[in-house]
């Protein structure tokens, strides 16, 4: 074999093994990637199937029920214009509580149950998650611009 050669499949193999790594990190990275959605818009199917992701908003009052079993949690959260059920299954923050923010990471099952994974909670009175507070406030805009529309 020529040095030419040599070369040219010494770079051949680099450029192999580099698409390789490249292929790798890449899937890693999309198999970790975690989208935040609304009830609102998880209600009209523009979440993810099968796939996890984050939703936020409020606790909706009255809506916390906890199991016979003692660890496991039912609630609703809402960003003021739709509701999406919510089960955990495991300690829930202190700072948890009906009518605060939260954000729970999981996936939608079959039945439009949101199976959460993990839930976190807001940590002061005035904090509310970014994805959260966005997700709220839209949400109060479409119900008013809705509210606006009927009243005409």
């Amino acid at each position: 074999m020529k040095p030419r050669h040599k070369r040219l499949a010494a770079i051949a193999i680099g450029v192999a093994a580099l698409g390789i790594v490249v292929a790798l990190v890449l899937r890693a990275f999309n198999e970790n990637l975690v989208f935040f959605f609304t009830p609102s818009q998880v209600v009209a199917h523009e979440a993810p199937e099968g796939r996890t992701f984050r939703i936020g908003g409020m606790v909706e009052k009255g809506s916390v029920k906890r199991q016979a079993d003692g660890v496991t949690v039912q609630f609703t959260v809402t960003d003021t214009a739709k509701t999406l059920p919510v089960s955990y299954r495991g300690p829930l923050p202190d700072l948890f509580r009906e009518g605060k923010g939260v954000v729970a990471q999981g996936k939608l099952g079959p039945d439009g149950v949101f199976r959460a994974s993990e839930v976190l909670a807001k940590h002061d009175e005035n904090y509310m998650p970014p994805e959260a507070a966005e997700a709220v406030k839209k949400a109060q805009q479409t119900a008013e611009k809705t509210s606006r529309t009927l009243a005409k």
